[in-house]
This record gives structure tokens, C-alpha cells and sequence, in this order.
């Protein structure tokens, strides 16, 4: 999603909320080799630094490495990284639930 598309910038460029959503799957699939049967993660805190803008149809990766785990808490650093160099930056939050335990709650939550 563009930044145009949004709403928050007149051009054709990466946007915020999709750069974010990038650091949240490269959190993700770090975490899963932490977990053990019957365990997943939620996001509970995210701080991101948008450093430069990224043309529609550049590449993106984003890079998650563990900073340190405290009971159930995984706290991530990430880099976001167009062809062109470093474009954003910043630290993530998951915690390791119950998948069936946070399942029901949600369904709870529905009635």
C-alpha cells in the first residue's frame, strides 16, 4: 500500500503502516523458533522510525534479531532495507500465548 493510498503523502511511496507491517513479519517468523507446540505470538508494542521514502516497485526487506527474551516477552530490533539502503528502523514486542487459550478468548470476546 502506497503512501498516496492512505492518504499521507501526494506521491508514490512505501508507506508507514505497510513498512510496519514488514517489521511485524519479520518479528513473526524469528519468533516461531522459539515456540513450542501450542504456542504463538501476538503483537503487544511496536516503535518504528521512518527514515527515507521508497519508490513503488523497489525492493524491501526487513531484518529481525532478537534482543532479548524475559519470560514470555521477545523484544526484537529491526532494519527495513530498500536497494538503495537503510529506509526505516525499530523495536518490536511479541508475547508467547496459548494458541487454543488466546482462540477462545477472542471467540469470547465475539459473543
Amino acid at each position: 500500500m502506497t503512501a498516496k493510498r492512505i492518504g499521507s503523502a501526494g506521491s508514490k511511496i512505501l508507506s508507514t503502516p505497510n513498512m510496519v507491517a514488514l517489521m511485524e513479519d519479520a518479528a513473526l517468523e524469528l519468533a516461531k523458533s522459539y515456540l513450542e507446540e501450542g504456542q504463538t505470538t501476538v503483537g503487544a508494542e511496536i516503535h518504528c522510525r521512518h527514515l527515507a521514502p521508497t519508490p513503488v516497485g523497489m525492493k524491501v526487506t526487513a531484518t529481525a534479531k532478537l534482543r532479548s527474551i524475559e519470560r514470555r516477552k521477545l523484544w526484537f530490533d529491526i532494519e527495513v532495507h530498500d536497494e538503495k539502503g537503510k529506509c526505516g528502523e525499530g523495536s518490536h514486542l511479541r508475547i508467547i500465548v496459548n494458541s487454543k487459550a488466546m482462540s477462545e478468548k477472542a471467540e469470547k470476546k465475539a459473543e
